[in-house]
């Protein structure tokens, strides 16, 4: 398998996840994707779209709406797999637990979005555009984009 990873990908922000690739003896290499982060060269109709917590996924689906949801319809348009993966870690660990996250954000404002709003906008988005939210701990991230990309979506929903 060789990864393609986006080249919009900040180094710092992923050198556990490159470390896990040469540990487990992945090739990949850096170049802008059309849409997502992590695509595999054996598979590419099947992409992942790395987020580092709930707060930036929040972020693009409710402030840049407009944009995410482009990308989404894109990524339906050319007949991708989607897949957002969110690092937050904790008890967030499928899209059912969204509903008892805690908006840090609504200590300071009392409009910002609450865990079960969030996830009732992810689970709309995921039937609209067929795109997957998937959630691990930034410890394994690495290993998880290696499990999607490796076996497609079949048993890897419920990892962590």
């Amino acid at each position: 398998m060789v990864i393609q990873v986006d080249s919009r990908e900040k180094a710092k922000a992923i050198t556990q996840i490159l470390k896990c690739f040469e540990q487990r003896g992945i090739a990949y290499y850096s170049s802008k994707l059309l849409i997502g982060d992590y695509m595999n060269l054996d598979n590419p109709r099947v992409i992942i779209d790395r987020k580092q917590n709930l707060n930036e996924l929040c972020n693009n689906v409710v402030q840049d709406h407009k944009r995410f949801t482009a990308e989404l319809q894109k990524a339906m348009d050319v007949g991708i797999k989607l897949i957002v993966l969110c690092e937050h870690g904790g008890n967030v660990k499928d899209l059912d637990s969204v509903k008892e996250w805690v908006n840090p954000r609504l200590k300071v404002s009392p409009l910002a979005v609450s865990g079960e709003r969030l996830h009732k906008i992810l689970l709309t988005m995921s039937v609209r555009y067929s795109v997957d939210f998937l959630f691990c701990d930034k410890r394994c991230t690495g290993r998880r984009i290696i499990e999607i990309l490796s076996e497609g979506l079949g048993d890897v929903k419920n990892g962590t």
